[in-house]
């Protein structure tokens, strides 16, 4: 019966608990270290199966995998997550909405302005009333537009909030554990994991609790993350069983029993005691803590260029804001005291508070607060999008710097190729198999130890099972080339489990895990009588290297000589790499007590030295080289092309062979047929790049890269050196952006050092997916294209806002500067710039920035990292409709009343009631502005600036409910907005004005598109319209082609006028 063995009786149990062990007890055993901890171990619980025993867990087979049995730990033990701080609630978004200078200064001038409305406010109505305003309107219409303005910033911090949280839930759901529950291994959430859990651990893991080490192979942890010792640590359940969290597995493999979770272990301890939680030292609400350490927000490039836009435009409004008060104080007062000769009295206070708001309501216009919003809802819009496209962005800046990259380094298996590893041909006993052999055609002793070799010198992680849909590929579990090793014993028709059950991982004598530095795994066994036999497994043509030994046609051992080596690397190993073949040889040695035969290490009574493996993985018997096909992606080679036309060169970073490299990244088409780039290995790469003292040269460095297409047999460290050699290259004029791609440990360096790094979400470590940025939850190359697209299109989208709002800021300034300066009023009342204020800002934003990428996107050249935030393009855009709009404010202004026939407006008193006048030029401004927000969606001079609205139900939703409310505004906003009622005839001519803005920009880029082609730039459009129509839909969004269309007419036109 399932963990019969188990002392299941109460006695030893803890007072008050079904366990035998307290929650205190154990972190008191685990805040121990050395010869401390190893002490208590023995003392109190006598071994780490006597844990395991008070945890009510089996060592080999777990926690009974029942509800009830889980549900009791947790509540025992508590659950491995840590809390996090309370989010801030509305009512504290509000505070600090409020908190806002201009709106600060626009609440003080409000509140003044209505007290002093009541000093005067008999005199103000003698004689008039029907026909004044309140004096107190103002003030209260400003306050109420106040409140709206922060009600809706708070509302958009506070919906951002949660889907950044949400968001952070999502990646911490993604990593998971391999645990054995109930004798089967199960991958579970790590938050799910309970004390008692028996976990399996390998390279590359980081350790998602703390725990006691029931059984470990070569097992070597990183403690710096507690401790700040570089140095690993050996870990062995007699010497050093203690594992904590937080720590990462950087050699071997093993099982732990987890004896902490969450806020009990000891990164929780720690991450408590610094205040990330929502308890303090003592447990408290750390609120004070929270006062006084504001948290941190992450700024991009992006976000850094906005801004210092945004101050810039700052000064300019203040500088305007300061000179338009200025200009009514004066004017007001040469007229009131010197030309009219009255005294000073408390009713003219009003009118200087009046005047102070119209200044301070300018700065609120011309200072675009609105582009941090901007920038947040783009990034979050595409963060969420990108999700649903296997792309989990861990760090926000990386989203938009994917869109300037222009360099992508990736690894081959899996991200290029399918991961779907089989072996297709195999070098056994001197012959080379096209078609894989049957066990029975194959010498006895050399079909025995191939499969007993595969069987136990792989990962007892991997396995390939039955998949659940019938007809299907079996399913591979763990390391894809084990899996395939494993799938070739299959073919023999051998099962690798039987033999994997006759000798459990318990029983290994030593293991010698994989890294990257030695590029092989070597197992030994016992056989009994006093001997051992070590099996290996690794690259080929390093396998071979080690090997004295082959055994030949009948299975029988002989000599390989060096030049037999060398005959075996060409013929062999080099025909199936250059047919893109990864090349796995198989070696073993027999380690007897006497009478040792060719081939066997005689060894006595003592066994030899396991701890040395230069001396045991040595002089072994080559058995087979196999032939491991991994087929490239189909939609990789399209990808790739996508990427060479938007500018990015891919290069190849992989640890294959140099052949298996150089026929993968032709069929990829890193490398054209007749290309001249650069295919090097390791070694040939370093001696380029390092001058006669061994250290790396940026010069000669810059002689290599821009032909480098393939790096073969790479290490880490070589990644490392070139992403960061590209980085601070200054060999091209445009200065290099780099993405890079990664699965292993010591691929961390290179993913932190690259401006955007890639972690793979299925066979990347956890201390990869730690350093990377954006994890690829598919491990596929063409979700690096659609980050590049997605990239590209947050940076178009905050530059469709910034095209927005500063046509909208230039105009409103300008009247509202201009009109001050000849009328001494603005026709845009305070309430009424707050309302186009809040369409620039919240709603412009929401609108414009979650516009969907399109194909296009991919077909220019990155923007790099210094180009200007505001192109040419959009300059000319900007200039063009303000010139138009204010030329068009202007007319209505001056002359409005003549062309709609409507009671003139200018030079209306202090107080009296708003008039049609002055209300059609605020409707028509509103109606231009709407209108031009169509056209702010395209910035690179594109004629169908409806192209892809319908994909945006956000856009025209909130395009109509703008409409609407400035319909009620008008219509029945009255003294609130300074607005009287417009007819149908007045509404007519604001919309026409409005669908005049779409014209003009009709106009300016045919003019601007006609000097273009003046230059001669038709026949690049052609090849451009040509290779665009050529261009497979993998992506799954369409080609832009309005700009195109547009050309062509032009060009067109212009023929047939000749």
């Amino acid at each position: 019966m399932y963990r019969r063995s188990i002392d299941m009786s109460a006695s030893n149990n803890v007072p008050g608990s079904q366990y035998g062990v307290s929650p205190q007890q154990l972190r008191e055993l685990m805040e121990l270290r050395g010869a401390d901890a190893l002490q208590r171990l023995q003392e109190e619980y006598e071994s780490v199966e006597g844990v395991c025993q008070r945890l009510r867990t089996h060592s080999t087979e777990g926690v009974a995998n029942s509800t009830d049995d889980l549900l009791r730990r947790r509540e025992v033990f508590g659950a491995n997550e840590i809390p996090p701080k309370s989010p801030k609630s509305f009512l504290r978004l509000i505070w600090e909405a409020l908190k806002d200078t201009t709106l600060i200064i626009l609440q003080v001038a409000a509140v003044v302005s209505i007290c002093l409305s009541f000093f005067h406010a008999e005199d103000s109505f003698m004689g008039e009333e029907q026909e004044q305003a309140p004096p107190w309107i103002e003030g209260v219409a400003i306050l109420a537009a106040v409140v709206v303005v922060v009600f809706v910033t708070a509302f958009n911090d506070y919906s951002k909030e949660r889907q950044f949280r949400g968001l952070q839930k999502k990646i911490e759901n993604s990593n998971k554990f391999s645990v054995v529950r109930a004798r089967s291994v199960v991958q579970i959430p790590v938050s799910e994991i309970v004390v008692g859990d028996v976990c399996q651990i390998k390279y590359g893991d980081m350790l998602p609790a703390d725990g006691l080490l029931i059984q470990g192979s070569d097992l070597k942890v990183d403690e710096s993350s507690l401790t700040g010792e570089s140095d690993h640590v050996t870990k062995t359940p007699v010497t050093d069983p203690m594992l904590f969290s937080g720590t990462t597995v950087m050699e071997g493999s093993g099982r732990m029993v987890v004896t902490a979770v969450g806020v009990n272990s000891q990164a929780g301890i720690i991450m408590t005691l610094l205040g990330a939680t929502d308890k303090g030292k003592d447990g408290t609400k750390g609120k004070d803590k929270e006062k006084k350490q504001e948290e941190k927000t992450e700024k991009s490039v992006l976000q850094q260029k906005l801004s210092r836009l945004a101050i810039q435009i700052g000064y300019a409004g203040s500088a305007i804001a300061i000179l338009t008060i200025i200009i009514l104080v004066v004017k007001f007062s040469v007229k009131t005291y010197v030309m009219d000769g009255l005294p000073f009295s408390i009713r003219h206070m009003n009118t200087f508070v009046h005047h102070f708001i119209i200044g301070v309501t300018v700065l609120v216009v011309a200072v675009p607060e609105g582009l941090p919003l901007a920038v947040t809802i783009s990034l979050a819009f595409s963060v969420r999008k990108m999700m649903k496209d296997n792309n989990l962005v861990r760090h926000l800046d990386a989203c938009e710097t994917m869109g300037n990259a222009t360099t992508i380094c990736s690894d081959k298996t899996g991200t290029l190729t399918t991961n779907r590893m089989t072996v297709v041909a195999a070098h056994l006993g001197g012959r080379t198999y096209k078609t894989l052999p049957t066990y029975e055609v194959l010498p006895a002793n050399l079909a025995e130890l191939l499969v007993l070799g595969i069987s136990v010198n792989t990962n007892y992680t991997s396995k390939v099972v039955p998949s659940e849909v019938a007809g299907e590929l079996p399913k591979q579990i763990g390391n894809k080339t084990e899996c395939a090793l494993l799938g070739f014993v299959g073919e023999l028709g051998k099962n690798y489990q039987t033999i994997r059950n006759h000798y459990p991982e318990e029983k290994f004598v030593k293991v010698y895990t994989f890294n990257s530095a030695r590029k092989s795994m070597s197992t030994v066994i016992s056989l009994g009588v006093g001997g051992f036999r070590l099996f290996t497994k690794g690259a080929s043509e390093i396998v071979v290297k080690k090997c004295a030994y082959v055994l030949n046609e009948k299975g029988e051992v002989e000599s390989l000589s060096i030049e037999d080596q060398k005959k075996i690397e060409v013929d062999v190993i080099d025909r199936m790499a250059s047919e893109g073949l990864r090349t796995i040889g198989l070696a073993y040695r027999d380690f007897v007590p006497y009478h040792a035969e060719l081939s066997q290490v005689e060894i006595g009574s003592s066994p030899p030295n396991w701890d040395d493996m230069d001396e045991t993985v040595t002089n072994l018997t080559l058995l087979a080289i196999l032939g491991v096909e991994d087929p490239v992606r189909p939609e990789v080679p399209e990808a790739i092309h996508l990427c060479q036309r938007a500018g990015i060169t891919v290069r190849m970073v992989t640890g294959d062979n140099i052949n298996t490299a150089r026929s993968i990244a032709t069929k990829c088409g890193i490398l054209a047929p007749n290309d001249s780039g650069f295919v090097l290995d390791s070694k040939e790469f370093n001696q380029k790049i390092r001058d006669e003292k061994g250290e790396v040269s940026q010069e000669m460095f810059d002689q290599v890269w821009p032909r480098l297409r393939v790096l073969a047999r790479s290490s880490p460290q070589d990644k490392y050196i070139l992403v960061k050699g590209l980085i601070a290259s200054k060999a091209t004029p445009t200065r290099q952006v780099v993405a890079v791609t990664g699965d292993g440990t010591n691929d961390g360096p290179a993913l932190k050092m690259a401006d955007v790094g890639f972690a793979m979400g299925i066979t990347g470590t956890d201390v990869a997916k730690e350093a990377c940025d954006i994890v690829l939850t598919d491990d596929n190359f063409t979700s690096i294209v659609k980050a590049v697209m997605w990239g590209r299109n947050v940076y178009d989208s905050i530059a469709k806002f910034l095209q927005f709002q500063l046509t909208v800021n230039v105009v409103a300034v300008t009247i509202a500067f201009v009109s001050i300066c000849i009328i001494s009023d603005t026709p845009l009342k305070t309430v009424q710039m707050l309302w186009v204020n809040l369409i620039m800002d919240t709603l412009a934003s929401l609108a414009l920035a979650t516009e969907p990428p399109s194909r296009s996107l991919l077909h220019r050249q990155p923007y790099g990292r210094t180009k200007a935030l505001v192109s040419g393009v959009m300059l000319r855009n900007i200039l063009g409709q303000a010139v138009f709009m204010i030329l068009v404010i202007f007319l209505l202004l001056f002359y409005g009343h003549i062309l709609v026939d409507i009671e003139d407006g200018l030079y209306a008193e202090l107080g009296e009631p708003p008039s049609q006048h002055f209300t059609l030029v605020f409707n028509t401004f509103v109606m231009m502005t709407l209108f031009n927000e169509v056209n702010a969606r395209k910035i690179h001079g594109e004629h169908n600036v409806f192209e892809g609205i319908t994909k945006n139900p956000l856009f025209y939703c909130i395009w109509f409910v703008t409409f609407g409310a400035q319909v009620v505004i008008v219509q029945l906003g009255g003294l609130a907005f300074s607005t009287s009622a417009l007819n149908l005839e007045q509404w007519l001519w604001s919309i026409f004005f409005g669908i005049m803005t779409l014209l003009w920009s009709q106009v300016v880029n045919s003019i601007f598109s006609a000097i273009h082609y003046g230059k001669g730039s038709r026949r690049s459009t052609k090849t451009r319209s040509a290779k665009t129509r050529s261009t497979v839909d993998f992506l799954g969004v369409k080609p832009d082609y309005s700009g195109l269309c547009a050309r062509k007419w032009w060009s067109r036109t212009r023929t047939k006028s000749r």
